[in-house]
């Protein structure tokens, strides 16, 4: 009797899996046709008005995220330039740089550049 029960309860969880899958296929299916039937209207449209068709695409300038990152100092900073993090975190960033010479912290400990006179 153990057996009979034990088959049953894995074909019923192997049935529940596979219809898990199945509808995770059918949205993913049916948003990708919406997708498509919207870019296919609005495609249509802009044909139909006389206006050139423009891709969709995601406006970012790459300059945000590098910034992004250097404004963020507590998250991306390690623990040796802990004194340093309220400094990079400043308006006057060109000030702080003309106090230490135009020499980062840390520079010392780099082998694979030549040091050169900052311009």
């Amino acid at each position: 009797m153990n057996e009979f029960v034990a088959g049953l309860v894995r074909l019923l969880l192997r049935v529940v899996v596979l219809a898990m899958g199945l509808v995770l296929f059918a949205s993913l299916l049916v948003a990708a046709l919406v997708l498509a039937l919207v870019w296919m209207l609005r495609a249509g449209w802009a044909r139909l008005t006389g206006k050139p068709v423009t891709p969709w695409a995601m406006r970012m300038d790459p300059r945000m995220g590098f910034s992004t990152v250097f404004r963020s100092t507590e998250r991306w900073s390690s623990g040796r330039r802990g004194a340093a993090a309220p400094d990079a975190g400043d308006a006057g960033g060109d000030a702080a740089a003309s106090r230490r010479g135009g020499i980062l912290p840390g520079s010392a400990e780099v082998t694979d550049v030549e040091a050169r006179e900052v311009r």
